[in-house]
């Protein structure tokens, strides 16, 4: 799933490391998000959104409707 994730994270000074234990996920959860090697669940998308203070589909697009695209 394409995302937005390293570019929110680094635009809030935050590492892989530091992203991850706010969220409760390891750095290379974080790292396996970021390279879209794998998708969040709805609870992990919601605690990314909130984190962030963004909306869910504008920090992930799903690839198959293109919903989220910007």
């Amino acid at each position: 799933m394409k995302n937005r994730l390293k570019v929110l994270r680094a635009e809030h000074n935050l590492t892989q490391d530091e992203l991850g234990k706010i969220l409760g996920v390891s750095r290379q959860a974080v790292n396996a998000l970021e390279t879209e090697k794998h998708s969040p669940s709805l609870d992990l998308a919601y605690r990314i959104s909130t984190v962030f203070k963004q909306p869910v589909e504008q920090i992930f697009q799903n690839p198959h409707t293109g919903e989220g695209e910007r």
